[in-house]
């Protein structure tokens, strides 16, 4: 609007959010303006730019303007969506067939983590101490082998797998390779085992890793790995120890210095 003494000046619109405080001092500073206009000749007195600024920020920082403002989580998730959607934008504009090719990727992702957890099964940690491989009550290697047999008939892999390889143990011990001792794991009777045999080192770590994944790993076992272990056990029965031989072979030779 046009003012006497030639000064025209316009009143800035202010939003409703702003509060009536702010609408309050830009009235004053309007009448203001308008009283000085109006006195003779001389210039109207206006505020500067800065000063004015800083002034609106200390009002508008007052908590009365921000109670409806969203919380800290909801900031938070508020970006974290636009992320999401920025993340997501950019595959599917890399991906050939845009979004539905991203669309059928993720699928098919999703389908190959579902055969691996079907066939390998739900992943367990193992206890920091593993159990004993047998339990409380002995029983010789025919009676596991027995056991075993009974277990595979039925289909139940798992429960022969362990039985078999008890069996496997307690004919060491029957037969003197190894000490009978309680509280001994199918890792550490492997290890023992192979320093006797040590033809069949590998295979006996392999079954003592199979009897800790099915017992202990939540893992499946099937008829291949108890027919290997079937196989084990029956190649033991027949090995020579590495000591025994030894001394076999060393024998003659003792024989024919002493005799020489």
């Amino acid at each position: 609007m046009s003012l006497p003494g030639g000064v025209l000046s316009t009143v800035p619109v202010v939003p409703h959010a702003v509060g009536p405080a702010v609408r309050s001092l830009l009235r004053a500073g309007d009448t203001a303006l308008l009283s000085l206009a109006g006195s003779g000749d001389e210039p109207p007195v206006t505020t500067p730019r800065d000063p004015a600024r800083e002034a609106a920020r200390r009002e508008l920082s007052k908590g009365m303007y921000h109670e409806n403002d969203p919380s800290l989580l909801q900031r938070a998730l508020n970006a974290f969506w636009d992320w999401l959607g920025k993340v997501l934008d950019a595959a599917a504009s890399a991906t050939p067939g845009g979004t539905l090719g991203l669309v059928v990727v993720v699928l098919a992702v999703l389908a190959v983590l579902a055969a691996l957890w079907w066939r390998l099964g739900t992943p367990r940690r193992r206890p920091v101490s593993v159990p004993a491989l047998f339990d409380d009550r002995p029983r010789s290697a025919a009676e596991h082998r027995a056991a075993a047999e009974a277990q595979a008939a039925q289909g139940h892999w798992n429960q022969a797998v362990q039985e078999r390889m008890r069996a496997v143990v307690r004919a060491l011990e029957e037969r003197a390779l190894l000490d009978a001792r309680p509280g001994r794991t199918a890792d550490e009777a492997a290890a023992e085992a192979g320093r006797a045999l040590p033809a069949h080192t590998d295979r006996l770590h392999a079954a003592a890793r199979e009897f800790d994944d099915v017992t202990y790993g939540g893992r499946r076992a099937h008829r291949q790995t108890y027919d290997r272990l079937v196989e084990l056990d029956r190649d033991l029965e027949h090995a020579k120890p590495a000591l025994a031989t030894s001394s076999h072979s060393t024998a003659p030779s003792s024989r024919q210095g002493a005799a020489g």
